[in-house]
């Protein structure tokens, strides 16, 4: 049975993409005139990496993830909890949506820990408590929550979006939806597949059918799905009507749980 509070997690090339962005805040005002609670996750996009690069400091992985040295975390806060956050509050406030912008740190959302010294300050969010989401969400306000989190000694962290928003899901028990520029997770032939299980995405990864983006992008749902014990929904952001059942053509790959 589909749940009344929705999260939806959006990043990347979607701060670029006006029209869906239109189409996005558009079905988001239909979600919430039919009694939906709508939470908003987000990450950054492009902008992150520019503005690093503008400020001169060097981009290093670890293993594939992009370390995050305490020193930069002003800069990336700034990115993130700043101007894109507030973009996000200013876009939905042209479809009559009253966006409240957060982050993992306020209201006692979530407890951070580094996830490892080598990363610098990127941290693992633990859910910690609702109460500022349902007071906002009482109040016909829109949570749009960046993925920037703390923890009890004051540190800033820089925290996985799709991480983030599994928490934010799990303190709401939401339905998880991680959007992108795709349909949903295709097969061989370019098919959108409308669901698949572990197994089937050990098979379709191990014969690299599912690759690069979109193996990290299943990979954070398989988790998601063991934070929440339900599906998670891969879809595109131009497709949340199709997604939650808002018409009657269904998108997206639901990734169930173990």
């Amino acid at each position: 049975m589909q749940s009344t509070n929705i999260v939806f997690k959006v990043g990347g090339n979607f701060f670029e993409d006006a029209n869906a962005q239109e189409q996005f805040f558009s079905d988001i005002k239909k979600l919430r005139d039919k009694g939906f609670n709508v939470a908003i996750v987000h990450g950054g996009g492009s902008q992150l990496q520019t503005q690093l690069t503008a400020l001169g400091f060097e981009t290093k992985k670890h293993q594939g993830l992009r370390v995050s040295p305490d020193e930069q975390m002003p800069a990336v806060t700034g990115v993130l909890a700043g101007t894109l956050n507030k973009k996000l509050v200013a876009m939905a406030s042209q479809y009559e949506l009253t966006g409240v912008g957060i982050s993992l740190a306020d209201g006692n959302l979530a407890d951070c820990v580094e996830i490892d010294r080598k990363l610098g300050a990127v941290g693992y969010p633990k859910a910690r408590s609702a109460k500022l989401l349902h007071q906002l969400m009482h109040a016909d306000l829109l949570p749009i929550i960046c993925s920037i989190g703390s923890n009890d000694e004051g540190r800033l962290f820089n925290v996985n979006a799709d991480q983030a928003a599994a928490c934010i899901a799990s303190l709401l028990y939401a339905d998880l939806y991680f959007l992108c520029d795709v349909s949903g997770v295709l097969d061989h032939e370019k098919k959108r597949l409308p669901s698949l299980n572990n197994n089937e995405i050990e098979a379709l990864i191990q014969s690299k059918v599912i690759t690069d983006g979109m193996e990290v992008k299943v990979r954070a749902a398989q988790e998601a799905t063991t934070v929440l014990n339900k599906p998670v929904t891969i879809g595109n952001w131009s497709d949340v009507a199709a997604l939650t059942g808002l018409t009657a053509t269904r998108s997206g790959t639901q990734i169930q749980p173990s």
